[in-house]
Formats: C-alpha cells, structure tokens, sequence
C-alpha cells in the first residue's frame, strides 16, 4: 500500500494493518481512504455481534455505543498505520472526548464509520468521528490516539 488515496480494504486486508482479531473487530471494511488523514468503514449488520447483544439488553439488543467508539478507533487505525512509517506498529486509544450517542444502533443496521485526522504531532493524535446508519446520526466524538511499537507478543 503506498501513501495517499486508496481504494476499498476488505476485513483480511484490515487485519493486515491492524493486530485486531476477532471476537473483537467491528469493521467488516474499508470503503474510503486516504491514508494518515480519513477512512471510512463499514459494518453490515450489527446483528454479526450477537453473543453481545444478547446481554446488552436481554430482549431489547442495542449494540454498546463503546462498541461504535471502538469500531470508529479501528477505522481511525488503518489510516494511521497504513502509512509507511506506521507499518508494524500498533495504534493505542489514548482518550475519547465530547462523545455523544444520539440513536440506538439495533441488529439490522448497517453502520458507517467515518474518521478525520484533525491533527497528528510525532506519534500522537487526534481524530474525529461519526458513526451514521440510513444518513441518521448514531454517534459522534473525539479519539485521541498514540501510535507505538509493536509488542513481540504480537508477532
């Protein structure tokens, strides 16, 4: 992958960049980028995380709004690591800030992830977020993020 725009990423190709694995990967994939600046990504249906909606609430699914944040985090992730000076290396949620939740998000939704750097200083940074279904706002905040090396254990 160079830098700069790219195209779509498929989940195999995501797990390429990021050491996410399931059960704990949102993102079924990639369908805008431009790395190091924006990505959006997509999951097709909610209903995919079922052993965890079954608790979240029993008879009344809502899929966390942790969870979206996270699935933001990971779509914020492969812009910043697909960058050639990222390879190998991992990114660290460091903080989410001013997130609001404005819709439940229920099996059956397909959820758009969309993620704007807004600025980035050594191996620091901030982005932005907004998670949407059917152009109805879900959710949106702040994730700041440090990129570090990769743990042995990671391989």
């Amino acid at each position: 992958m160079s830098s700069g725009r790219e195209g779509h990423l498929s989940r195999r190709e995501i797990e390429a960049i990021i050491p996410h694995r399931a059960p704990f990967i949102f993102v079924d994939e990639i369908v805008e980028l431009d790395l190091g600046k924006r990505a959006v990504g997509v999951i097709h249906d909610v209903a995919e995380f079922s052993d965890v909606l079954s608790g979240h609430f029993p008879g009344f699914p809502v899929m966390p709004g942790v969870l979206i944040a996270e699935a933001l985090a990971e779509v914020g992730a492969v812009a910043a690591l697909g960058l050639p000076q990222n390879r190998g290396k991992i990114a660290m949620l460091t903080g989410l800030d001013g997130w609001r939740f404005r819709k439940p998000v229920f099996p059956g939704h397909e959820v758009r992830l969309e993620v704007a750097v807004t600025a980035q200083r050594a191996s620091y940074g901030k982005a932005r977020g907004t998670a949407t279904s059917e152009g109805q706002l879900l959710a949106e905040g702040e994730l700041s993020f440090a990129i570090v090396d990769r743990p042995a254990e990671l391989g």
